[in-house]
């Protein structure tokens, strides 16, 4: 194991010792995008056992594709780097080199092609970990230039415009608020099953939170861990999240949680996009439950938001916070779908 390459670096030199000679003269473009833990640098080499090798996306224009493909993989050595050049993939056995048209693909992940604009609906039916998987990876070689080229499409979706941005994290804070007395609540009454279980979706909303209010989409469940801790400052928040996850009691739960809502707190007043609000936590209502009020943050960013269609949003949020369904996540016409109707606008 000690011998492992990374993924990116693996088809970095693929592309460039291998790929690239078998299309002289060729327009395209280059990248190691989209699904892969290697994408997001991720992988180790526990990755290496199933759907991982040498890969890179090749985008020729869409008249182009057949016989691009054809001579890439009539020029394909059986191995690099140690690795199979042909590999199952997805349940599908082909070579590592993808090509396709750059728009047929970008519309296949995301639901559309960033490179014609992004709308209100693209942002908000785009999954997190989709807009990860194109804004992140390493583009070889973008040759189709800058309105047909890669950089162009990444450049759009590098970061929610600011009122979209404050949307989600009023939308984010509102799902903290919704929530928030419950560990509480059911520790009162003995339950402490219940408390864990609700104290452990409320470390996640929060480390989404966290991601969110430092412009990194967060990365679905497997990685999101491995993101938090990757983000500078993490330390303390990653100490009082693993405090509460690893409580025994409600009130041992309570306080750590209330530790970490404090400090995403003071990560948002330093934000700048709404108002600054007390960062201390606080009594729910006469209740027992120390809270941080997370509406009050919702609210403040919401009357922040000047575009008067995002305003006039409810307050439920992009596909990620509508919904956990990983087969609504990962199929682009059906998150499109579920965030118009829920949302209310048009396609």
């Amino acid at each position: 194991m000690s011998d492992f390459v990374p993924g990116i670096e693996l088809s970095r030199a693929f592309y460039r010792d291998v790929v690239a000679p078998l299309i002289p003269g060729v327009t395209h473009s280059a990248a190691l995008i989209g699904p892969g833990s290697e994408v997001l640098e991720f992988d180790t080499a526990r990755s290496t056992d199933h759907d991982w090798g040498p890969r890179v996306l090749l985008f020729v224009p869409g008249e182009q594709v057949a016989e691009v493909r054809a001579a890439v993989e009539a020029g394909l050595p059986d191995r690099f780097g140690g690795f199979p050049t042909v590999f199952a993939y997805h349940g599908q056995v082909r070579s590592g080199v993808t090509v396709t048209e750059p728009g047929e693909w970008l519309a296949g992940r995301l639901g559309f092609d960033p490179r014609q604009g992004v709308s209100l609906l693209d942002w908000l039916s785009a999954p997190w970990q989709s807009l990860a998987e194109v804004t992140c990876g390493e583009v070889f070689h973008d040759g189709l230039g800058e309105l047909g080229g890669l950089e162009t499409a990444r450049a759009a979706l590098n970061w929610y415009p600011d009122d979209v941005w404050r949307y989600v994290l009023a939308c984010q804070w509102r799902r903290i608020a919704q929530e928030e007395p419950f560990p509480g609540r059911c520790g009162e009454v003995g339950d402490e099953l219940g408390s864990a279980v609700v104290g452990a979706r409320l470390a996640r909303e929060v480390m989404r939170l966290a991601l969110l209010l430092r412009r990194r989409y967060p990365p679905y469940a497997k990685w999101l861990g491995s993101a938090l801790a990757r983000m500078p400052g993490s330390t303390e928040l990653g100490e009082s999240l693993g405090a509460a996850l690893a409580a025994r009691s409600w009130r041992e739960r309570e306080a750590a949680l209330a530790a970490a809502y404090a400090r995403v707190a003071a990560l948002q007043n330093r934000t700048r996009l709404a108002g600054w609000l007390d960062e201390e936590v606080r009594g729910f209502y006469d209740r027992p439950f120390q809270v941080i009020g997370g509406d009050r943050f919702a609210d403040a960013l919401m009357a922040s938001v000047t575009d008067p269609a995002i305003k006039g949003l409810p307050v439920v949020g992009c596909v990620d916070q509508l919904s956990d369904s990983t087969d609504l996540l990962v199929a682009p016409g059906r998150a499109r779908a579920a965030a118009a109707a829920a949302l209310h606008l048009g396609t």
